[in-house]
């Protein structure tokens, strides 16, 4: 063997021990600190809120809470870090938080040039366009030369601007950095159109138009995107990645399966079906590779339920329908990799 190819060899070895050196490294950091730190918005109906106690809810903080009930077995073992948009992946990327939860958009150049990975879509979604009936648009393409609320440093403000470039149409931004911002802006009359994920629009026009005026707005019908909501982890930690994607999974096959919150404990001791078993710990699993206990999904459903639960108990009040969220054998596309 030549020196070179024992170079090749050494080196190839070296990083691999390098990758196994680092994995595992997060989930040693939360057990040691004893809570998951986890990024959401700042605010946003649905998705992440806190009240005047500062207790959290929204679809994004229970997927926090299912990780830390995987990991720690406790769902109230999270600290919530708000996270403005512009700071979002900085803070992933220096550490100050453990997991991204924050209606996130998985892009490419996100995933190879940020330093992060996207483990699982949890929300299919697309972008959209509010206006007033005042204003008299029954398409996009009658937009031109309007003025248009949009948040910075997002998929929204990108793609609304190769939209109008492409149809040949002008249009003037008003920037606010906060959903909120956005939003009590178009409402005031400032801006003409608001432009953001289709689901946020719905959750807006039933939260912040005035009372009694919600049919007073309209969501035209095209959707111009494609946006796949996905947590995101650090780059360089296998087993952390695989720990958030699977949990994420967890939820949605424990829908397809009928396991819930209230079911779950007698599931796992009863079930006689061979997937159910599997799911929920009662046959010989994966789990350790993980670093979980075989009983970890038993005590995420417990925590929080399974995907369709945390979807109506947060979506549910706003009114937001699962259209594309749903099961997949239920015309939608959720699917999770067989847990086995």
């Amino acid at each position: 063997m030549g020196r070179l190819a024992v170079a090749v060899i050494v080196s190839v070895a070296s990083a691999a021990l390098a990758d196994v050196a680092q994995a595992g490294a997060t989930l040693d950091a939360i057990k040691a600190r004893q809570h998951l730190i986890c990024g959401v918005d700042t605010a946003l109906r649905g998705f992440s809120v806190s009240d005047a106690e500062g207790e959290w809810s929204g679809f994004d903080v229970d997927i926090c809470r299912a990780i830390a009930a995987a990991v720690l077995g406790d769902p109230a073992k999270v600290k919530f870090e708000p996270t403005r948009t512009i700071v979002r992946f900085d803070f992933l990327r220096s550490g100050k938080i453990d997991v991204l939860s924050r209606n996130t958009t998985w892009t490419m150049s996100r995933e190879t040039e940020l330093g992060l990975s996207f483990v699982a879509t949890v929300f299919y979604d697309g972008q959209g366009f509010l206006v007033s009936r005042k204003y008299g648009a029954r398409s996009a393409r009658e937009l031109d030369g309007a003025t248009v609320c949009v948040q910075p440093g997002t998929t929204t403000e990108l793609n609304v601007k190769e939209y109008f470039a492409a149809n040949n149409m002008a249009f003037k931004p008003v920037i606010y950095e906060t959903s909120d911002e956005v939003s009590a802006t178009f409402f005031s009359g400032r801006c003409q159109v608001l432009t953001t994920d289709a689901s946020k629009l719905a959750i807006f026009r039933q939260a912040f138009s005035p009372k009694g005026k919600q049919d007073d707005y309209v969501i035209l019908p095209e959707i111009v995107s494609k946006e796949p909501l996905a947590p995101a982890v650090r780059k360089g930690d296998a087993q952390w990645r695989d720990l958030v994607k699977w949990t994420i999974f967890a939820l949605i096959e424990a829908e397809e399966y009928g396991v819930t919150q209230s079911n779950v404990e007698s599931m796992a001791k009863q079930s006689a079906n061979v997937q159910v078993r599997r799911l929920l710990g009662a046959s010989p699993t994966v789990s350790e590779a993980l670093g979980l206990k075989d009983d970890w999904v038993v005590k995420v459903i417990k925590a929080v339920g399974n995907y369709e639960e945390i979807w109506s108990r947060n979506f549910g009040p706003l009114g937001l329908q699962r259209g594309l969220n749903r099961l997949w054998n239920k015309g939608g596309l959720l699917y999770a990799p067989p847990l086995r």
